[in-house]
């Protein structure tokens, strides 16, 4: 086990890490502030890798292909938040679990129907198709880097956005008492609108950058959905900051896990048992991540809520 191979499986950790964080950070935004939970906010997730990888291969632009992803992602947020999701603002948590369920199910169908079941394969751009040499010995995707680079950017835009601006001012606000919020002139309705937009554009955001690095495919919004809620719980519910570390964190277990755990498992099992006991012992890392934390802070590592 070289350190050249620990610290590159740390740095793809890093990477998903922060795609997790695109898609944790408008799911604590939207739940932790505006106490609406918003399961279909993967099929959001699921639109933007579609956009960008059908973009980038009919017309060989990324930039094109994740910016064209960021807007389509934001325009059918739009069009839910009008149709459904003011309506659920003011709804019970179970009415809005049932109801983004089955914006789940049709944004399935809606896929299936317009780019097929098969997998699409979008490579990463020619531009950062040659890796980079950090050693002698070790060459790193560059594009992978620029997955870094970019959540990095994200990660601090955003924060800054949340605590310094008059926007992020309104959010707070509005998550902390509504009622005063709105005597005191702030439009609680449009904010939230602003915040579930804004949640979207992440999510599509991560999903243009996933593309490059996995086979887009129908539900992929679902499966990444578990991580991200697990991420939002690790870091405590509606914490910007919060989402960050626990994404992070959640990124870099996982990975590790994945690439270590059939070499750990030789040690004490036969080859047949070890293929199928490896990527289900990788699968537990998060969990028994969140179960840790949980039991020392049972609110998360920094929650927002006081």
């Amino acid at each position: 086990m070289s350190s050249t191979l620990i610290a590159e499986q740390l740095l793809n950790g890093l990477g998903y890490g922060l795609m997790l964080f695109l898609l944790a950070a408008g799911l604590t935004l939207v739940f932790g502030v505006m106490d609406t939970m918003n399961l279909a906010h993967g099929s959001l997730f699921t639109m933007g890798a579609y956009i960008g990888a059908t973009l980038s291969l009919y017309t060989g632009s990324f930039v094109l292909a994740v910016a064209g992803a960021v807007v389509g992602t934001v325009l059918l947020a739009l069009a839910l938040e009008i149709a459904l999701m003011r309506r659920l603002y003011v709804s019970n948590h179970l009415v809005q679990v049932v109801a983004t369920l089955g914006v789940i199910l049709i944004v399935d169908d809606v896929v299936k129907a317009t780019w097929g079941a098969a997998p699409i394969i979008a490579g990463a751009p020619q531009v950062f198709s040659q890796p980079i040499q950090i050693t002698s010995d070790w060459a790193y995707p560059s594009y992978r880097v620029l997955v870094l680079v970019a959540g990095l950017a994200v990660a601090a835009l955003l924060y800054a956005l949340v605590n310094h601006t008059r926007l992020g001012m309104l959010v707070r606000a509005g998550a902390s008492n509504r009622a005063m919020a709105q005597m005191m002139g702030v439009r609680v309705k449009q904010v939230f609108s602003v915040i579930f937009l804004l949640g979207a554009a992440l999510a599509g955001l991560a999903g243009a950058l996933m593309g490059p690095l996995s086979a887009v495919q129908n539900g992929m919004g679902e499966t990444i959905m578990i991580p991200a809620l697990i991420v939002i719980v690790i870091g405590g519910i509606g914490s910007v900051r919060g989402a960050l570390v626990g994404a992070l964190l959640v990124g870099t277990v996982e990975t590790i896990g994945r690439a270590f755990a059939p070499a750990l498992l030789k040690q004490f099992m036969p080859p047949a048992l070890v293929a199928d006991t490896a990527p289900a012992l990788a699968g537990m890392t998060m969990y028994l991540l969140m179960v840790a934390v949980l039991f020392f802070k049972p609110r998360g590592l920094f929650p927002a809520r006081g």
